[in-house]
């Protein structure tokens, strides 16, 4: 393959990633129907969303893969097992516990990069699906750049295009409840916040995550054959049905926090009045 090949496929694995992400993006900032966010804040969140999240958590991931599984190389037995990355138990500890917490945590702090921005409620679910699309946009181009490397641009266009109706949309659904709660606590409206939804996130991100690892555990238990590929489409299936659910969930708080539904709330406007102009 030469050169010219080579970039076009990744010209092409790019683009098959970001559009679907930028079309959730355009779909979530239009359900804020009173004074829209402008585009240029919400893609420098989305932008770090993809950019400096996806990678700190690589990162960190990465080191934890390896502080795991040198603690137990060190202490081998059954007290350690769930550290080592290389076994059943090391997989899904990481899947399901360390990347949820770190990948939530980094993608939240998007959203308080973005805080000068957040006025109204609507605000945080915007920024946070924002911050959450980013991230999975360049996390599946990521995958599918090894799918691509593996079995070619077919494998890696398939791939991203599963990962778009599903892990994408769960990273913009997460974050954006997060964003919820986030200005929550930044308008002082009582009741659950910036910690509560931080956990709610991360337990969204931890259940999908175990609805996406239904087939892994199906062969573990020794199912194979038709039944096997029946449970990898169930799985397939309820991972993108718990994904839209999220992002529907989360439209739906925007809804609820967009003015001038919170009459006499933390948007202190009136009936009548125009929404006050943005602050720069």
């Amino acid at each position: 393959m030469s050169g010219s090949d080579a970039a076009f496929d990744l010209a092409i694995l790019i683009v098959v990633s970001l559009l679907p992400a930028l079309i959730y993006l355009s779909w979530v900032r239009k359900t804020e129907r009173y004074g829209q966010q402008s585009w240029g804040p919400l893609l420098r969140a989305f932008v770090y969303g993809a950019f400096f999240a996806t990678i700190t958590a690589a990162i960190l991931e990465g080191i934890i893969v390896a502080v795991g599984s040198k603690v137990a190389a060190t202490y081998p037995g059954p007290d350690f097992t769930f550290l080592n990355s290389s076994s059943t138990w090391g997989v899904f500890f990481l899947v399901l516990v360390v990347a949820p917490f770190i990948e939530e945590a980094l993608k939240a702090s998007g959203v308080a990069a973005s805080r000068q921005r957040i006025q109204i409620l609507a605000d945080g679910p915007t920024f946070g699906a924002s911050v959450g699309l980013g991230f999975g946009f360049f996390e599946t181009f990521l995958y599918g750049l090894s799918a691509y490397l593996v079995g070619g641009l077919a494998a890696g266009i398939v791939l991203i295009l599963i990962r778009s109706v599903s892990s994408v949309v769960l990273h913009g659904s997460s974050t954006g409840m997060f964003g919820y709660g986030y200005a929550r606590s930044k308008l002082g409206v009582p009741g659950p916040g910036s910690g509560s939804y931080y956990l709610l996130a991360v337990g969204m991100h931890a259940t999908y995550n175990a609805i996406a690892s239904v087939a892994t555990i199906a062969v573990l238990l020794g199912i194979t054959g038709v039944a096997a590929t029946a449970a990898a489409y169930v799985a397939l299936l309820a991972a993108i049905g718990f994904a839209f659910g999220a992002i529907e969930h989360v439209r739906t708080v925007i809804q609820s926090g967009d003015y001038p539904a919170l009459l006499g709330g933390p948007n202190r406007f009136r009936p009548g009045t125009a929404r006050p102009p943005r602050q720069s």
